[in-house]
């Protein structure tokens, strides 16, 4: 059956992406699937090893069809060797957009694509619809973006080897490094709660209104060492990005949640910046015990001294922070004032 699915492939550019990754050859170690079950997965059995792990397993069915996409991309982990390789497809968000873009009218497609995002990509993650949409559909033909899915993978256990669009699908592998994070309770929200290093060294959460896709800070550390840092820390051509967070980080719309920060006396008015565990990971080791001294704050020192790079923008928080050890009130209040001046005059933004 493993080679008849394989033989079912007419794209030659889809078989070379996987022979590229997956030695089709090795028959005893590739498994090769076209199902949208995990029980299909969990069932796989190998005749030629004990431990009864595969190499490879190759899945030829949109993810977009699968009901329990984690609980399916755990049975996988469960099936791989340890650096074992998952391959797998996806139609994106951006690619189902061009599908039903170019199939009709525009007077046709441009609210048919509406309602489309509306009823398979907002109803799957809204609790008051989740429900209603998994019963009408049983989860088939859902609307993902590449961020999400990658995401996914991630929290799953695999890190991401590479991925290429092919015929409007895009196709990606990922190699087993870890057990899966198993994470019950993902947030789809709006308005949702990020872990970030306060002081003391204490994990705090923190307010924001969603600017990324769902799961994108599972690939943090992907983004930075495949797309690297612009100004401010933030990472060149993040496509964990959603249209509307664009949106929202230019008008601060985003930040505005963090009140409840400040009210809950996480965080003061102006200090360093929140960090992650992964962004504060990268800091040298002076600058972290540093940081874990003072509270973080809503207006980072970043926007007083517009520094180029992480180097640029660790020094500018050094400088910061020592100046606020000796004159705690007259330090805030001079980048207070510093920051305020250069967003309204000079347009300095988070991006």
């Amino acid at each position: 059956m493993d080679r008849e699915l394989l033989n079912s492939i007419a794209d030659k550019d889809v078989l070379d992406f996987i022979s590229d990754h997956v030695h089709l050859d090795d028959h005893h170690n590739t498994a090769i699937l076209s199902t949208s079950t995990q029980f299909n997965v969990e069932i796989l059995h190998h005749d030629h090893s004990a431990s009864n792990l595969f190499k490879s397993i190759i899945n030829l069915k949109r993810i977009n069809d699968i009901r329990r996409i984690n609980k399916f991309f755990e049975a996988v982990n469960c099936k791989l060797e340890y650096k074992g390789n998952f391959v797998g497809c996806v139609e994106t968000l951006g690619e189902r957009e061009r599908r039903i873009i170019n199939k009709f009218p525009r007077i046709i497609s441009l609210p048919y694509y509406f309602l489309d995002f509306i009823f398979k990509r907002v109803f799957p993650k809204w609790s008051v619809t989740k429900k209603l949409y998994f019963f009408i559909t049983n989860g088939r033909n859902r609307a993902l973006s590449k961020a999400e899915t990658l995401g996914r993978l991630v929290s799953c256990g695999f890190e991401i080897i590479k991925f290429t669009e092919i015929n409007n699908l895009l196709y990606f592998v990922v190699r087993k490094i870890r057990e899966p994070h198993y994470d019950n309770n993902p947030s789809y929200s709006v308005l949702y709660k990020m872990k970030r290093v306060g002081k003391n060294g204490k994990i705090i959460h923190v307010y924001k209104l969603r600017t990324m896709h769902p799961y994108s800070e599972y690939l943090q550390k992907y983004i930075y060492e495949n797309h690297g840092t612009a100004d401010g820390d933030k990472a060149d051509h993040d496509f964990r990005l959603t249209a509307w967070g664009k949106l929202f980080r230019k008008l601060w719309i985003d930040e505005l949640p963090m009140i409840i920060n400040l009210m809950k006396r996480d965080v003061k008015i102006v200090g360093v910046r929140p960090l992650s565990l992964h962004k504060f990971s990268m800091y040298p080791e002076e600058a972290q015990e540093k940081r874990c001294l003072y509270k973080p704050g809503l207006i980072p020192p970043f926007y007083a001294d517009l520094p180029h790079g992480l180097d640029g923008l660790i020094a500018s928080e050094m400088n910061y922070l020592n100046e606020h050890g000796k004159h705690p009130l007259r330090t805030d209040i001079k980048y207070f004032f510093k920051a305020f001046y250069n967003i309204i005059f000079k347009g300095a933004r988070s991006r």
